[in-house]
């Protein structure tokens, strides 16, 4: 039994109905975005990164087998000696297997302001049951120029490169993560489109401020408390 099936669906949309969404591709500026909205607007940032050290402690070969293959493979393997579509296709957050650990993490939050999740783990699918309005969740996919320009800058520091693909090839760790990442948005957009979701290109034409502020008026954050429900 999942968390999903433990709560009436509509007593559960009502209760995550101060819960904002920014989910989609890598290097698409999420985190920097969630952060501006949390200094601007007073919003708690569920940091799903961050929470995904839980969720590993959490994870169980029966009910999370993608989860736990991926965390027997050593770093060296996880993004060489394979296609891109076989990393894509390994992908626990393919199969939702840990978005019952963030919805258990959203209840157990208080709920007096409104909760912004930084999550690139969350596929349309899984969140469009739980949302009062259309744009509480929004997703945000980076050209494929920028997602380059914004891993190559991550991934520039060796010992960030080394923590994430070990001493394997580098540079044929970042063309399977590249390839797995237009994978992965292929994915989001499609789900989005079947779900009538908010997908925002990004492209760095708009500059931060511009783009937090877009995502506050599609939060509903600049009218203070009015949260639909």
């Amino acid at each position: 039994m999942t968390i999903l099936s433990q709560h009436d669906p509509a007593d559960l949309v009502r209760r995550l109905a101060h819960v904002r969404w920014i989910a989609g591709g890598t290097g698409a500026g999420k985190s920097t975005l969630s952060r501006v909205l949390a200094e601007r607007h007073d919003v708690f940032v569920y940091d799903g990164d961050l929470a995904e050290r839980s969720h590993v402690q959490r994870c169980t070969p029966q009910q999370q087998p993608y989860m736990s293959e991926l965390l027997r493979t050593p770093v060296e393997r996880r993004w060489t000696g394979r296609t891109p579509e076989e990393i894509f296709q390994s992908m626990p957050s393919l199969y939702g297997e840990t978005f019952g650990f963030i919805i258990e993490d959203l209840l157990a939050l208080p709920a007096d302001r409104p909760v912004l999740v930084d999550d690139f783990r969350t596929l349309p699918a899984y969140v469009a049951p739980l949302l009062t309005w259309r744009e509480q969740a929004v997703f945000l996919l980076p050209t494929p120029e920028f997602r380059r320009h914004a891993l190559g800058t991550r991934f520039a520091d060796p010992a960030r490169a080394r923590a994430n693909w070990g001493d394997s090839d580098h540079a044929q760790a970042m063309a399977n993560r590249l390839g797995r990442d237009e994978l992965w948005d292929a994915e989001i957009r499609r789900q989005a489109a079947k779900h009538d979701l908010p997908v925002v290109d990004v492209d760095g034409s708009q500059d931060v401020a511009e783009s937090a502020g877009d995502l506050a008026a599609r939060f509903l954050l600049a009218r203070g408390s009015d949260i639909r429900r």
